[in-house]
């Protein structure tokens, strides 16, 4: 492994470059007069550093634009096919991954069943044969510049290891970024998945104008992404948003997994909900629940969602109960963070209208009138697959962002230098 150490280019001549590739990236630039007016440099001095990135495999010469007088100029694009991001999102009960270029945009993408409580060896394991299946089916020479995963809990971005995750037993600082970069020779970075849901739904999903909003995912945990003014807000550590272990009620006896009493998660989860339905079941109050109890051996939140839309009453108010827990938590974040956008995602939302219509509802409640005056509260597409988008856009703003650029930029590539994220970390990019 080449350690990366100082290089010949300097800050300003760097500086410049990645300004002028941002331009074409953004889609704010297309032709080289438009570059001038996006950077303010000097007509010489753009022609030359488009050629540098030219060289580089980062831009390429496209159609001729149109004219506005004179020879039409030639357009310039950015090389989204110079490289691959593999990206991957762990959930408590399954696995996504997929195949995403230089743009974001993703293909081949695989989701199955997994159990995030079999550890990290045995789900990373699983990770690293899908990736190493996805790469065999790559035309040409494919370079990996980065491998982007989410995780269900608590993670420290700078070092990129799951910190005390209550729903992942075995997972507490294990070093996920040296399990990966070791096997794919790539820069590796870890996010929470609710962070990542966010991110995507911000650079590709519903958020797209939005500068300020919270996207909420709500399956068997609850957890929150966060974004000010168009930049995921992570916090200080990484895990501004943990929204599933505000306590929501001081008196309950119920043990959240953290340890904790009280928690949303623990009361409104998906867990919760399903726990209770069994309760339900097992004290003969619901028919519908009691045969699915007698046919399975269990209840789930999707089993107490489908008795409430056949209509069984104490199943709506299971969904109800929880979905106004949901719904008071986000009001606290509502009159705190002043979104313009409230997005609804997880396995718990496909209880269907009832559970959005009683969110919506204690969020007006409990809101102040002006933070709501606008606000917008939508459920996300879950098939949109925003967390595997926002996977690629961590990858593509750490590998693109001034902190980074300057280190890789002069090989060409950041494929087969895992030790960027060490750079990375004195200084973390947005």
């Amino acid at each position: 492994m080449e350690v990366l150490g100082e290089l010949e280019y300097g800050v300003e001549q760097l500086g410049g470059l990645l300004a002028l590739l941002q331009g074409v990236r953004s889609g704010r630039a297309s032709t080289r007069p438009e570059l001038v007016e996006y950077s303010g440099l000097g007509r010489n001095v753009v022609a030359q550093r488009v050629v540098a990135l030219q060289q580089a495999g980062l831009l390429r010469e496209g159609n001729l634009a149109r004219s506005s007088g004179g020879r039409a100029p030639r357009r310039i694009t950015f090389c989204a096919d110079a490289g691959i991001i593999l990206t991957a999102e762990l959930g408590a009960t399954s696995l996504a991954v997929a195949v995403s270029d230089l743009a974001g945009n993703l293909n081949d993408i695989h989701v199955e069943d997994a159990d995030i409580t079999d550890g990290p060896e045995i789900a990373l394991d699983r990770v690293q044969h899908l990736f190493t299946e996805m790469l065999s089916t790559q035309k040409g020479d494919v370079s990996v510049w980065g491998v982007g995963i989410g995780l269900p809990g608590p993670v420290e971005f700078a070092t990129a290891r799951p910190v005390v995750p209550p729903i992942m037993p075995g997972w507490n600082g294990f070093d996920v970024r040296a399990y990966l970069s070791s096997r794919f020779e790539a820069p590796v970075w870890v996010d929470n998945d609710a962070n990542l849901i966010a991110l995507g739904e911000l650079r590709g999903g519903l958020a797209q104008n939005d500068l300020d909003f919270i996207c909420l995912k709500i399956g068997s945990g609850i957890g929150a992404g966060l974004v000010s003014q168009g930049r995921l807000h992570r916090g200080a550590q990484g895990s501004a948003g943990d929204i599933g272990h505000i306590v929501i009620s001081g008196s309950s006896n119920v043990v959240c997994r953290c340890g904790k009493r009280g928690c949303l998660e623990a009361l409104a989860g998906g867990t919760a909900i399903g726990r209770r339905g069994e309760q339900v079941a097992r004290a003969g109050h619901s028919a519908l629940l009691a045969a699915k109890l007698r046919s399975t051996g269990s209840v789930s939140a999707e089993d107490v969602a489908d008795a409430a839309n056949r209509g069984d009453a104490l199943a709506r108010d299971l969904l109800q109960e929880s979905a106004a827990m949901v719904g008071e938590a986000i009001s606290s974040l509502v009159n705190l963070f002043n979104p313009s956008l409230v997005l609804l995602g997880g396995g718990v939302i496909g209880a269907g209208d009832l559970y959005l219509a009683q969110i919506r509802t204690t969020i007006l409640e409990r809101s102040l009138p002006l933070a709501t005056r606008s606000l917008r509260i939508l459920p996300s597409m879950n098939s949109d697959h925003a967390g595997l988008r926002g996977a690629a856009f961590m990858i593509l703003d750490q590998l693109f962002s001034p902190a980074l650029f300057q280190y890789w930029f002069p090989y060409e590539t950041p494929a087969g230098h895992p030790n960027l994220t060490e750079r990375g970390s004195r200084g973390q990019a947005a």
